[in-house]
């Protein structure tokens, strides 16, 4: 979907406004409409949590848990920063965050230097992407001192990007050209990259064999699963419907059991153009918002506009496996977990030895996922696991407002999966995953991002961003807020920790926002300071110990809050449970994203992810949009020859030691 006025806006702000434009025509009850009916806003006193909203919130099972877990004290230790924003980055004292790799660095040892100013298609391949935001650790060495780190470029802002340019789309591309649009192309995709760790230092490896880049405009991939070979999938260029080049917009993503790395495609309708009025996709786009007309691609690639090839936009929006220890392997599409807007894909073992991926589709009122493999992993041989994401089961979310929640099979021939609404094959099913899921009922949420399992506890951690449309008069004193412009996060409950079962349980973790504000109406655990609270949970990382840290993205939102984006580690157990701690904060007009932790826990590798852009007019000392030539900040260079770049910083304790203490 095209955002309706982004004349004023950066070009993630753009992107936000698109998420915040939901396509989803069911009117089953929402998340917020579920959670209203557990939760009663006469038991929350100005925000802050009493004993007894803690108790309705998080369960009777927490609250009365034994001596011990009311015991329990704080299990971060670290000095916590301040709420803010300025130019730089911060983090708790104590810590180094030091740049890892920037946009233009050498990624192969033969790489071009990064010259802003000369750019070439050929230079951005063999140099690192643009707008890095997942991060993935596979370590290489028993020691965990060398490891491959996997990072997807999620998107490009040619205002930043390009000398002279400004934003295109508010002008129709009318100053793209073919050379400038195959270099977004190779700045999109991922990299991976090994990284070793000398002296306490983590370092790139350039001259490693491990290396690769992989790009929208070169990298071939191949199709698999369900839809793989379907007609829906085939193009003028490829008749099989079994091999496309590239992959775009991958925002978040995992790393499976056996090592292989899975980048997550979420905003693939951005980059196509074209009338979707009497397509022969026209019901599939609709849903999706193809076309959205973000990029001028399709005016020099026909595949990106949907009159010219029908077909190909229905060969983005999946989760892309690749083997990052083989750098001429092909990367493959696993059509068997569905397509939709993809925030990640973060995978765990179940005891029965099953693959559980999770995943959200990000946009305001769509539905959490997981595809549950028919296959068995097998510790002892990499390669038979190497197909396991081809077969099993997708299931998507009914939470219901006893605090189960139900999963629903999503397979052709049962209940409304049939030929009489479109289905005629599981391909289908796959291609509309999003149709199929309003079908059965699924329950339409805040904005699903990332869904992280915790293999210590055996919870799963939904991040529910924000969503501006829910609609005010919806509010009462059963409903929680409306709109819910901060987001929350739900935890789900597997019984057993049985990732495979049909039921779960679910409970409110936090509601985000300021809880000195009433009007918010946040809720956290008392023991939260004035800097310990976020706003808009997108990505979250588990730690060595079993302990939850999250990232936020506010988008222009940050001028409500007052503060940067960031991660803030978060109590999960105990009689501080809900309670948040501010580790580390970008600078003015990023994102946070990543963030990943090495096995042992003493080192965090966070993604700075487009800074300079969002809500830049809003920041005093600047007051406007940022260009090329004029940033809100030249971070992380500082540099008057250098443009703003995002960057990968890796956090590590002075003396060393376990990150949070």
């Amino acid at each position: 979907m095209k955002p309706t006025d982004t004349r004023s806006v950066s070009r993630a702000e753009a992107y936000e406004l698109s998420e915040d434009m939901p396509t989803n025509p069911s009117t089953r009850p929402t998340m917020g409409d579920i959670i209203a009916r557990r939760l009663d806003r006469r038991t929350v006193l100005r925000g802050a949590l009493t004993t007894t909203a803690l108790a309705a919130t998080v369960g009777p099972l927490v609250m009365l848990g034994g001596r011990e877990a009311q015991a329990k004290g704080p299990s971060f230790d670290f000095e916590e920063i301040q709420h803010g924003v300025d130019e730089t980055h911060h983090v708790a004292p104590g810590y180094d965050a030091d740049i890892l790799i920037r946009w233009g660095d050498k990624v192969f040892a033969d790489s071009p230097d990064f010259d802003p100013m000369n750019q070439s298609a050929a230079a951005q391949e063999k140099q690192f992407g643009y707008n890095n935001d997942y991060i993935g650790f596979v370590p290489l060495s028993a020691d965990g001192n060398r490891a491959l780190l996997c990072v997807n470029h999620e998107y490009t802002n040619e205002e930043l990007m390009f000398p002279g340019l400004g934003r295109q789309d508010k002008i129709g591309f009318t100053g793209m050209t073919p050379e400038l649009v195959d270099i977004e192309m190779s700045a999109h995709g991922g990299t991976v990259i090994e990284i070793a760790k000398s002296g306490g230092t983590w370092q790139v490896v350039t001259d490693s064999k491990y290396n690769r880049r992989i790009s929208t405009r070169t990298t071939y991939m191949e199709i698999t699963g369900p839809a793989a070979g379907h007609d829906r999938m085939k193009t003028s260029v490829d008749n099989t419907g079994r091999r496309v080049i590239g992959t775009v917009n991958n925002c978040a993503g995992g790393v499976t059991p056996w090592g292989t790395y899975l980048m997550a495609e979420e905003n693939f309708h951005g980059y196509f153009q074209g009338n979707v009025t009497g397509h022969p996709e026209e019901r599939n786009y609709k849903r999706y918002g193809v076309p959205g007309g973000w990029y001028g691609w399709g005016k020099f690639h026909k595949r990106f506009d949907i009159n010219a090839e029908p077909n190909e936009a229905n060969r983005f929006g999946w989760v892309v496996e690749v083997d990052p220890m083989d750098p001429t392997s092909t990367p493959k599409k696993r059509t068997a977990l569905g397509r939709f807007k993809h925030e990640g894909a973060e995978s765990i073992v179940n005891a029965d030895g099953r693959v559980v991926v999770y995943s959200g589709d990000d946009q305001r009122f769509d539905y959490l996922y997981k595809f549950v493999s028919a296959g068995r992993y097998n510790p002892d041989d990499r390669a038979a696991n190497m197909n396991l994401l081809d077969t099993g089961t997708l299931f998507v979310a009914r939470f219901n407002d006893d605090g189960t929640l139900d999963w629903l099979p999503m397979i052709h021939g049962q209940g409304p999966l049939t030929a009489a609404n479109g289905f005629h094959s599981q391909a289908d099913v796959m291609i509309e995953t999003r149709v199929a899921a309003d079908l059965l009922g699924a329950t339409p949420m805040d904005r699903p991002e990332d869904v992280e399992p915790n293999p210590a506890s055996g919870k799963v951690y939904v991040m529910l961003t924000n969503n501006s449309k829910r609609k005010a008069g919806a509010v009462d004193e059963a409903n929680p807020r409306g709109p819910n412009p901060f987001g929350h996060i739900v935890e789900l409950s597997p019984p057993d920790g049985d990732h495979d079962a049909i039921r779960y349980t679910w409970n409110i973790l936090v509601k985000c926002g300021d809880p000195s504000v009433a009007e918010v109406g946040a809720m956290w655990n008392a023991a939260t300071t004035e800097n310990g609270w976020f706003a808009a949970p997108d990505n979250c990382a588990v730690d060595a110990k079993g302990r939850l840290w999250i990232s936020t993205d506010q988008g222009g939102g940050w001028s409500r809050t007052g503060t940067a984006d960031g991660v803030w580690a978060l109590e999960t157990e105990g009689a501080l449970r809900g309670t948040g701690k501010m580790f580390f904060r970008v600078p003015v007009g990023a994102e946070m994203c990543g963030p990943k932790f090495t096995p042992d826990g003493t080192a965090l590798f966070v993604a700075v992810q487009h800074p300079a852009s969002d809500g830049v007019k809003a920041y005093e000392p600047f007051g406007k949009n940022s260009t090329f030539e004029e940033p809100a900040t030249r971070w992380p260079d500082f540099k008057d020859d250098m443009p703003v770049r995002p960057s990968v910083v890796v956090i590590t304790k002075q003396g060393g030691g376990v990150i949070g203490g």
